[in-house]
């Protein structure tokens, strides 16, 4: 194996565990400390941190790429900052916000079946078709899943079905933003899109920040937070979301996409040993046999079926 080939499968797994730590900082920034209550934190706010410490780096790297030379016109810019909005805003406070109702490992697993959502709507609205072992993975997920909520011990939240609704939605829409974006990646590069697309996210979470606040007790108010929560949104920016970013992007140009998307399925498993350590959350042997299906499920259709697709996702992260 060459070199750079190893150094490229190292990165993958790095970025998919940093991506995957996401879930547990969040809920971290949840539990009551200093003063503040359960779940008192606004989703809101901790996305604000989060961007508000990644945007200016992206800005940066955008403005480097332009300046060596790579040309781009207005109308995918526009376009990739708009979906920016939708895969990295929408999707993003979905997220946080169902990671209020639910474990992180729960959260964990129904995110990871978003590539099931590509298959589905692939085939419904681009053209694709949903082979076999296509249709066999999507069963096998979704029984993992089912086995999970039958029994399993990480079906536990103050609003459960609420929970796993919003993070099932933003496994969809998630799967939406791969669809329409990979036009976009294919023509700019996936370091310019992924720079632009989350400048139209930051800003538009910025946005939406300083309106509610403005609306309620104020931004100084919002922002009179623990000195905890701003470490855990720069880490929440800098190790779930700058650093896996462009690791992910690194490993896609020395190993390819497909090889990228296979060492992803250590993500789950790294978010449960993070939340059984750092958070006390449970996991029994309920929950290990339908992780483990849901995961199989996944990898078949990546292992199998990916290929075969003529639609093809790119591996991007909320």
């Amino acid at each position: 194996m060459k070199p750079s080939n190893l150094l490229g499968y190292v990165f993958a797994l790095i970025g998919a565990s940093f991506f995957s730590l996401k879930a547990v900082l969040v809920k971290l920034a949840y539990q009551p400390a200093d003063g503040l209550a359960l779940n008192a934190l606004e989703p809101i706010t901790l996305l604000a941190l989060r961007m508000g410490f990644a945007l200016p780096v992206y800005v940066l790297i955008a403005i480097l790429i332009l300046r060596r030379g790579q040309k781009v016109s207005l109308k995918p810019a526009l376009l990739a900052f708009l979906l920016g909005i939708l895969g990295y805003y929408l999707c993003a406070y979905l997220d946080f916000t169902g990671l209020k109702y639910i474990t992180a490992q729960l959260e964990r697993i129904l995110l990871f079946t978003y590539p099931i959502f590509v298959v589905i709507l692939g085939a419904i609205f681009f053209g694709g078709k949903i082979t076999g072992s296509g249709i066999l993975a999507i069963i096998l997920a979704y029984t993992g899943i089912g086995i999970i909520f039958a029994g399993g011990d990480i079906t536990t939240g103050e609003n459960l079905w609420l929970g796993t609704a919003m993070i099932v939605a933003t496994a969809f829409l998630f799967a939406m933003f791969q669809l329409f974006a990979k036009g976009l990646i294919n023509q700019m590069g996936s370091w310019l899109f992924t720079c632009i697309a989350m400048s139209g996210a930051a800003m538009s979470v910025l946005v939406h920040f300083t309106v509610q606040t403005s609306l309620s007790d104020g931004m100084a108010a919002a922002l009179d937070l623990p000195a905890r929560i701003y470490w855990l949104g720069l880490a929440i920016a800098l190790f779930s979301t700058l650093i896996p970013s462009f690791l992910v992007n690194i490993a896609i140009d020395k190993i390819g996409s497909q090889a990228t998307s296979v060492l992803a399925m250590v993500g789950p498993v790294t978010t449960i040993i993070a939340a059984i350590v750092l958070l006390g959350e449970p996991f029994g042997w309920i929950d290990a046999i339908g992780t483990a299906v849901t995961i199989f499920g996944i990898g078949l259709y990546t292992f199998f079926d990916r290929k075969h697709q003529p639609i093809k996702a790119i591996p991007l992260k909320t």
